[in-house]
């Protein structure tokens, strides 16, 4: 009997001792619960945040060309270095479409005012990188005569014609217009290229120059003439002759161009700077005088006499919106189907245009 009682006490004493151990290796190794925002074996979501978009640029690079597409900007110029605008415009004027062609490449420019087909070559090169945001200025191709024979195209027939611009704008456009008017250039008309609009303008300005010449020129080179030579004058204007010839479009020659990534970053800037551009380009056009001394201060054109006389002739505009894909495709294709190389291979895509809704 006292065996049976000794078994059954060390039975007890070993079953106390297995439970104590099982209790103390719960409480020491606890197992991990689960978060009870997250599903079994997967971790805990982050806490949302509300979406936070990068500031937009208070500045940019702007480079322009020293002629009439920099012009109706001179009033924002002025206003952007005495910090009167939302932003500052870092501009540089240069002297030739090349340099400006290389800087928007690289990169080294945000927005630019070039000619207009340049602006296509650059999206074709730059793969759709560039995008063309306003037209600044319309066609500034005027006809000079010395005389009273010219009166409209078809006076053209039988003459010569000096001009500049072989292989490039001026010469696509003079035949679009002569064509579209029943004149066929070099049969019809005698076209004489010449290197630079200088030499042209010589040739009118001078003592020597010969009644009834006649010549293309662009602004300001035939207002320098028309105040040198008493017996010049404009005898025809192909921006209103492109028209009158039932040309699709306008004939556009400047337009604004950004790249894409900048404008895409910077919508507000984008539209801030074309309310700007636009609000300049009404206060050059209404206030010719005052606009020519900062023009002549610029060093776009040297004499504020010859500025003056010469911006009422520079077709200075502020186009957005529909109406550059309505003229500038229109203007592109006439280009593009004289010679495809003059607009970079090919017509730009439908995302060349730049809409401030997309």
């Amino acid at each position: 009997m006292k065996k049976l009682s000794l078994i059954l006490l060390i039975a007890a004493l070993l079953l106390t001792l297995l439970t104590g151990c099982a209790s103390k290796t719960a409480e020491t190794t606890p197992a991990p619960e689960p978060s009870p925002t997250a599903a079994p074996n997967e971790p805990s979501a982050p806490e949302s945040e509300e979406p936070s978009s990068a500031p937009e640029a208070t500045s940019f690079r702007l480079a322009t060309l020293k002629g009439p597409t920099t012009m109706g900007l001179v009033k924002l110029l002025q206003q952007s270095d005495a910090g009167q605008l939302s932003y500052t415009a870092e501009s540089t004027i240069y002297g030739a479409a090349d340099e400006i062609s290389a800087l928007i490449i690289g990169g080294s420019v945000d927005i630019a005012a070039v000619p207009c087909n340049l602006a296509s070559i650059l999206y074709n090169k730059t793969e759709g990188a560039v995008q063309v945001i306003a037209i600044n200025n319309l066609g500034v191709l005027n006809v000079l005569e010395l005389g009273n024979e010219i009166s409209s195209i078809a006076d053209l027939r039988g003459k010569t014609i000096y001009s500049t611009g072989k292989g490039t704008t001026p010469e696509y456009t003079l035949n679009a217009i002569l064509r579209a008017n029943g004149l066929e250039p070099g049969t019809d008309v005698n076209i004489e290229y010449k290197a630079e609009a200088t030499e042209i303008a010589a040739l009118l300005a001078g003592d020597t120059a010969a009644p009834g010449t006649i010549a293309v020129l662009p602004q300001p080179y035939a207002t320098t003439v028309l105040m040198q030579n008493p017996s010049a004058r404009i005898a025809l204007d192909l921006t209103q002759e492109w028209t009158a010839a039932g040309l699709d479009g306008k004939l556009v020659t400047g337009v604004f161009v950004v790249r894409r990534d900048f404008a895409e970053q910077n919508p507000t800037l984008i539209s801030s700077f074309l309310t700007d551009y636009a609000a300049s380009a009404d206060w050059v056009n209404a206030n010719t005088a005052e606009a020519a001394v900062l023009v002549a201060e610029l060093g776009i054109v040297a004499n504020p006499a010859v500025a003056q006389k010469a911006l009422p002739n520079c077709a200075i505009v502020a186009l957005t919106g529909s109406e550059i894909k309505t003229d500038v495709s229109s203007y592109l294709t006439v280009l593009f189907d004289q010679n495809p190389q003059s607009v970079g291979g090919a017509l730009p895509d439908a995302d060349f245009y730049y809409d401030a809704a997309a």
